[in-house]
This record gives C-alpha cells, sequence and structure tokens, in this order.
C-alpha cells in the first residue's frame, strides 16, 4: 500500500491539522459543549479527510463533492463499513456547513453525499418449538382472569394473522361508523379475518387462524369486564382494553408480551415483531408461497417479504446438516 494510505488507516493524532479544521474543534468544546469523546472522534475523522486531500493534491477549500465521493469510496474499498462512514461524513459535513460561509466557498462539497446502505439484517424469529412455548404456557394462568385472557388473545392473534403492533391495538371489536368516528381496523369472528388499516393507509383482509379465534371469543366474553359504562367511541369500539377500559395502548402490548415470554422460558427478548417475523417465517416454510405471505403482511415491495427466504434457508440448511450424512459439516 502507499504511504499515503497508510496514513489514511492510522491517521496520526500527533500531526497537527489545520488551522480550520483546530478552530472548528474548538467552537464545538466552547460553543457547543461537544465532549471529549465526540470531539476525539470528529477529530479522527478530520484527520482522516486532511490525509486524504494531501494524497489527492488538493487544499482543503478547493475539494468538490465529486472528491468526496472518491475518498468515501476509498475508505469503503479499505475496509470502512457504512454505519463507520456515515459517521465520517457526519464530522466533514459538519466542519463544511461551518467552514464554507466564513471563507465564502460556493457550497458545502460533503452535501448530498451518503455513505453507502448497511446490509439489512436477517428479522429475528422464533422457532416452532419456541412459539409453542410461549403460545401453550400453563393453560390455569389464562383461565379466568380478563387480563390473562386478553393478553392470550392478542399472542395469538399477533401470530396467526402476522399483525404490526399498530395494527393490532387500532383494531375495533366490529366495524363501527357513528358521529365522526369510523373504525380503522376491526375483527369479523364470521369470517374469520382482521380488516387493518397498514401502512400508507392501505386496508387488507388477513385470515385468523382457528386457536387465534377461539382466544379472542374467550376475551370477548369477559371484556365487558375491562369495558366502562361511559367511554369514548375510540376506546368503547376498541377490541382490546388496558386495565382502565380505554383501548390498549402499544406499550402495554410490549411489556405484556416480554413478561409473559419470560415466564416461559423463552431464551430471547421477545416483542410484537417477532411474532410477526415467525409468522413469516413458519408459513414460507410450510407453503412456499411468497406472494401470500407478502399480501397477508401488507409489503408494498415484494423485495421486503423476500428477507424471510433467508430465514427459511437457514432453516433449511440447519435440516441439511443435521441429517443430510454426507453434509461433512462439524458442529
Amino acid at each position: 500500500m502507499p504511504k499515503a494510505t497508510q496514513a489514511q488507516d492510522t491517521a496520526p493524532p500527533e500531526t497537527p491539522l489545520p488551522d480550520a479544521m483546530s478552530a472548528w474543534l474548538r467552537h464545538l468544546e466552547t460553543n457547543r459543549r461537544y465532549s471529549p469523546h465526540t470531539l476525539d472522534g470528529y477529530r479522527r475523522e478530520l484527520h482522516f479527510l486532511r490525509e486524504l486531500a494531501s494524497h489527492a493534491k488538493l487544499p482543503l477549500d478547493k475539494l468538490g463533492n465529486g472528491h468526496i465521493r472518491q475518498f468515501v469510496a476509498r475508505l469503503h474499498a479499505q475496509g470502512r463499513g457504512p454505519r463507520s462512514l456515515a459517521r465520517t461524513l457526519a464530522a466533514w459535513r459538519g466542519f463544511y456547513q461551518w467552514w464554507a460561509p466564513a471563507i465564502e466557498l460556493a457550497g458545502n462539497p460533503v452535501a448530498g453525499v451518503r455513505a453507502p446502505k448497511a446490509p439489512r439484517g436477517l428479522p429475528k424469529a422464533l422457532s416452532v418449538e419456541q412459539t409453542q412455548a410461549l403460545l401453550d404456557r400453563a393453560p390455569a394462568q389464562v383461565a379466568t382472569e380478563p387480563a390473562a385472557l386478553r393478553d392470550q388473545a392478542m399472542l395469538e392473534l399477533l401470530y396467526s394473522s402476522g399483525l404490526r403492533l399498530s395494527e393490532l391495538v387500532g383494531l375495533d371489536l366490529r366495524y363501527e361508523r357513528s358521529g365522526n368516528y369510523e373504525s380503522r381496523g376491526w375483527l369479523s369472528l364470521e369470517e374469520a379475518e382482521v380488516i387493518v388499516l397498514g401502512k400508507g393507509g392501505k386496508r387488507r383482509s388477513v385470515p385468523v387462524g382457528q386457536a387465534a379465534l377461539e382466544a379472542l371469543r374467550k376475551w370477548i366474553a369477559v371484556r365487558p369486564q375491562l369495558a366502562p359504562f361511559t367511554a369514548q367511541p375510540e376506546d368503547a369500539a376498541a377490541l382490546f382494553l388496558g386495565a382502565r377500559g380505554r383501548r390498549i395502548s402499544p406499550r402495554v402490548v410490549q411489556l405484556q408480551l416480554a413478561r409473559i415470554a419470560q415466564q416461559a422460558g423463552v431464551p430471547t427478548h421477545v416483542h410484537p415483531h417477532v411474532l410477526r417475523h415467525s409468522f413469516a417465517s413458519h408459513v414460507l416454510q410450510s407453503a412456499q408461497d411468497l406472494r401470500a405471505v407478502q399480501e397477508m403482511l401488507g409489503h408494498a415491495n415484494i423485495s421486503t417479504t423476500q428477507i424471510y427466504t433467508r430465514l427459511d434457508f437457514q432453516h433449511l440448511a440447519r435440516a441439511y446438516d443435521q441429517a443430510h450424512p454426507r453434509a461433512g459439516r462439524k458442529s
């Protein structure tokens, strides 16, 4: 590697920064009260910029948008990840935002430059066994208490229909339209489906499985015990109610699910979206129908749904390793 590239990797802090860069850091320290940790990070990123500009034989006030893009590409080629490059660009952009007006530059050369997108991680999904342990926990605990029956119905419905948390809490007991109120989403026990309003204001119908239907019927039978005599239409129509008889809040759903998962011995943090991911993964493992899963999840683009094929491949790969006599892989 050329020596200049090596300097970019190490960016020795003992090498003095140009006066303009040092002045900006002093401004952040005295006027903006930035922490020493943040200032050290910005100082390191400014060293990278100075070294790259020096290697290109260009003064800092002559750098253009194209040069910045080349610098980012070079750092990326050297192994800098998207998040690291985003921090780098934030520092460079901040410096020029402060310096450009002072020296009457035409514009900020870092404006509009973005770091490469971070690779999209796999969504976390429970195994079928973990999901069963969560939903089939001690039946006596959910036999009669209204709140426990409500929680069981919510869990079953999240997993049965792959709902988003906002879609779940937005459900009404049935379609309602009176005065200024109209249901956004609702349950139809007769049709064994829920109608939900998803992202982008798009409404869709999603089937509800038998286990979820049974849990919902049990909850609806005791729901009046949590419903107040007087309530706003938004709360009176709600399928799921909190302790005070109002529409249940997303935070309560999150807390209840995490608590139940811990009691069931599920060895991972469980939140509502985990059940949505588990629904998609398990349906794909069984049916291999990507379009159907896309429709049930309410994804506008099938590329969003395709991430679950990666989860399914992992499932198949594990089965191959465990079962194939010629897999040749060691655990």
